[in-house]
């Protein structure tokens, strides 16, 4: 019955041993593949970051057509036309 029990025992610390090992490997591979995203999360949000700057200046773009567009619609009156009249006033 020793004989048994020492096996039992055997066993079941070979089993552990076996579940240590499998969980520090796991834990390795997690913590690689934790890194390998957090790199890949950093250069998405720095590709997003730089298109964004890129599509601010065609947006400052349009935003400039469309506003004079609206002030010729409105009839209102530029800095061109305002220096103008001051010109006009000084002579």
């Amino acid at each position: 019955m020793d004989k048994n029990l020492e096996q039992l025992f055997y066993a079941v610390l070979g089993g552990a041993l076996a579940v240590k090992e499998k969980i520090e490997t796991s834990n390795e591979e997690i913590k690689a593949w934790q890194e390998k995203s957090e790199a890949n999360a950093h250069t998405f949000f720095d590709e997003m970051a730089q298109r964004g700057e890129q599509e601010k200046e065609q947006f400052k773009g349009m935003f400039k057509d469309i506003l004079k567009e609206i002030v010729a619609e409105l009839d209102l009156a530029t800095r061109g036309d305002l220096e103008k009249l001051k010109q006009e006033m000084d002579k």
